[in-house]
């Protein structure tokens, strides 16, 4: 009985005198004249991070470094930790170069189902869903971007002229090939749909 009231005792001594030590050295005494400086904020430096790989991603697509680009695009994912539109639409864009429809399809779909969705992010999912032979759905995607960056796209534009035209004349175009249309780089992530010569 005697040793638990001793070591009852000894903590409760220590803690009050652990207690004391804190409230004496909660702020360091620092000269007038100089001032502390404060640590280091890990966020803003992640975010700084991923969008300095984002931009290297819209160079690399610009280059026709697909693969490259994909590499800079999921380096910000992770440095951001999430997947946001502007990723998700880079991404895409870069699997669209690269040929893989199906991948590309997925990530633009995902692209443009997020609020912060882009002009170029209709545009690019319409330009895929031509490549695969989905005018109708296409023509929706064209005129959501049109209509989202104000008309004011020469390259939304033209691919929305484009798809109607193929709509309007889908009995005569109904025997031509979509490879007779190319995907042409333009702009950061646009990819314009035009007939080839």
């Amino acid at each position: 009985m005697k040793t638990a009231k001793r070591r009852a005792f000894a903590f409760a001594t220590f803690a009050i005198a652990g207690l004391a030590a804190c409230e004496n050295t909660s702020s360091p005494s620092l000269p007038k004249d100089q001032v502390m400086a404060p640590g280091v904020d890990l966020r803003a430096a992640a975010k700084q991070d991923s969008s300095e790989a984002v931009e290297a991603g819209h160079r690399m697509i610009a280059a026709g470094e697909y693969e490259l680009a994909l590499r800079a695009f999921n380096r910000a994912a992770l440095s951001r930790g999430a997947l946001d539109a502007e990723i998700l639409s880079g991404l895409g864009t870069a699997n669209l170069g690269l040929g893989r429809l199906g991948q590309a399809e997925e990530l633009l779909r995902r692209a443009v189902r997020d609020d912060a969705a882009q002009p170029v992010d209709y545009n690019n999912l319409g330009v895929l869903l031509m490549e695969q032979g989905n005018t109708a759905e296409a023509l929706q995607y064209f005129r959501r971007a049109f209509a989202l960056s104000n008309g004011e796209n020469i390259a939304i534009r033209d691919n929305l002229r484009l798809a109607l035209a193929k709509t309007e004349n889908s009995a005569t175009l109904e025997a031509e090939k979509s490879s007779e249309y190319k995907l042409v780089r333009r702009g950061n992530s646009d990819f314009v749909i035009r007939p080839t010569p």
